[in-house]
């Protein structure tokens, strides 16, 4: 499912049109955001936990040549599916 389709689906769940889906969206995707960026952790209870882990810097290799690159320390987002989530997909 792209995000378009998601927007589509969106406006047929709430009859809202697509404009306004395609606003709430986006407000709900920056929402995670700022939260991840401010508390480092967004809970949707029963659906998921998105987390903001830091990664140390370290040595990585170029699978093609063999060189040694170096991977700068970093924050990456971690997704943790919920309970209904995890019974949904079984």
């Amino acid at each position: 499912m792209t995000k378009t389709d998601l927007i589509n689906f969106i406006a047929e769940e709430t009859g809202l049109t697509k404009a306004d889906s395609a606003r709430a969206l986006e407000a709900m995707m920056n929402g995670v955001i700022k939260g991840l960026k401010e508390d480092g952790k967004v809970t949707l209870t029963g659906f998921c936990t998105f987390t903001a882990k830091k990664k140390e810097a370290k040595e990585g290799r170029n699978p093609r040549t063999g060189e040694t690159v170096k991977i700068p320390a970093r924050i990456a987002a971690t997704i943790k599916a919920g309970t209904k989530l995890k019974d949904a997909l079984n």
